[in-house]
């Protein structure tokens, strides 16, 4: 098997259950940057974690969900370590961003990132 470089975000830094998706939706903060909407709240937990959603609207392919969601999360895992404290975070994805290359997810993650590390201080 070739490794292309890609990090997976660790399990402790992963929402997994329905419950945290909840609670973000309830109680979170939104920043929406061209076609990625971030939620975010305080988490329960030391670290930061994170959860993304990536709806059949995208694509009826699961390829081209899953290569979506392997791009996201690897740049998230860069972001979320400069977070200043533990929060829950659930990205939502348009449909149009499956067009998107790499660089330019980067590019609106960046920009996500930088509303929330904004709002904090």
């Amino acid at each position: 098997m070739v490794s292309h470089g890609l990090k997976m975000l660790s399990k402790k830094n992963r929402l997994n259950k329905k419950r945290d998706f909840e609670n973000v939706f309830r109680k979170g903060k939104s920043f929406k940057e061209d076609l990625l909407l971030l939620k975010i709240t305080e988490g329960k937990t030391s670290q930061s974690r994170f959860g993304l959603i990536v709806s059949k609207k995208i694509s009826k392919k699961a390829t081209i969900r899953n290569k979506l969601k392997r791009r996201i999360s690897e740049l998230v895992g860069k972001e979320i370590k400069n977070l200043p404290k533990s929060m829950d975070i659930v990205i939502v994805t348009f449909p149009g961003i499956e067009k998107k290359d790499f660089l330019e997810i980067e590019k609106i993650i960046k920009k996500l990132f930088k509303k929330v590390t904004l709002f904090q201080s």
